[in-house]
C-alpha cells in the first residue's frame, strides 16, 4: 500500500459552506449599526455604511483614500472608484447617515485627502487587509447572533441591492 492511500488529501472546502452569502435582513443592519453606536465605534460604523452604499468588494473598499469620497472635510453625495477586479469604474450614493459618520471618523482618527480611509493599525500595512476586514464582519454578525458561516464580505456587497429588489417587488 502506497503512501499516498493512507494520506488523502482533504478538499479546502469540505465541511465548509460554499456558494453566495446570504444578504442582511434589515432588522440585522440595524442591530449592528446600534450596537456599533452604543460601543462608539465611529470606525466600524463607517467601514459598516459605506460597504453597505457603496457595494464594493472587500479589496476595493479597503483601499479607499480620503479623496476618493470626500472633498476637503466634506463627504460627497456621490463618488466613483475604480474596481480593482474588472477595471471599471463604479458610481454609488453616500447617504447621509454614512456622511455624517464618515466625517466624524476622518475628523476623529485625523486623515487627510491622500490618507487611506481605513488606515492599518499595523506598521507593515498603510491600509486594512481584507482579511482584518473578514474579521471585522465577522464579529459585526457573531455579536447579533447570526452564523458567521453563513454571511461574510461579500453580504454587504449584495445587501442594498436585495433591499431595492425586494421593495420594488411588493
Amino acid at each position: 500500500m502506497n503512501s499516498n492511500a493512507k494520506h488523502r488529501h482533504q478538499p479546502w472546502n469540505k465541511g465548509k459552506l460554499v456558494g453566495q452569502k446570504a444578504p442582511l435582513r434589515v432588522r440585522d443592519i440595524w442591530a449592528i449599526r446600534v450596537r456599533l453606536q452604543l460601543a462608539e465605534k465611529t470606525r466600524d460604523l463607517a467601514l459598516f455604511n459605506l460597504a453597505i452604499d457603496s457595494k464594493l468588494r472587500a479589496c476595493d473598499l479597503t483601499k479607499l483614500r480620503v479623496r476618493d469620497i470626500a472633498h476637503g472635510e466634506h463627504v460627497s453625495s456621490r463618488a466613483i472608484v475604480m474596481q480593482q477586479k474588472t477595471h471599471h469604474p463604479v458610481q454609488f450614493e453616500i447617504t447621509e447617515q454614512t456622511r455624517t459618520v464618515l466625517e466624524a471618523w476622518m475628523h476623529q482618527a485625523h486623515l487627510h485627502s491622500e490618507d487611506f480611509l481605513f488606515p492599518s493599525r499595523l506598521h507593515d500595512s498603510d491600509h486594512l487587509s481584507t482579511r482584518q476586514y473578514a474579521r471585522i464582519v465577522k464579529a459585526w454578525e457573531t455579536v447579533i447572533g447570526l452564523d458567521p458561516t453563513m454571511y461574510g464580505t461579500h453580504t454587504l456587497r449584495r445587501t442594498k441591492a436585495s433591499l431595492i429588489y425586494r421593495r420594488r417587488r411588493i
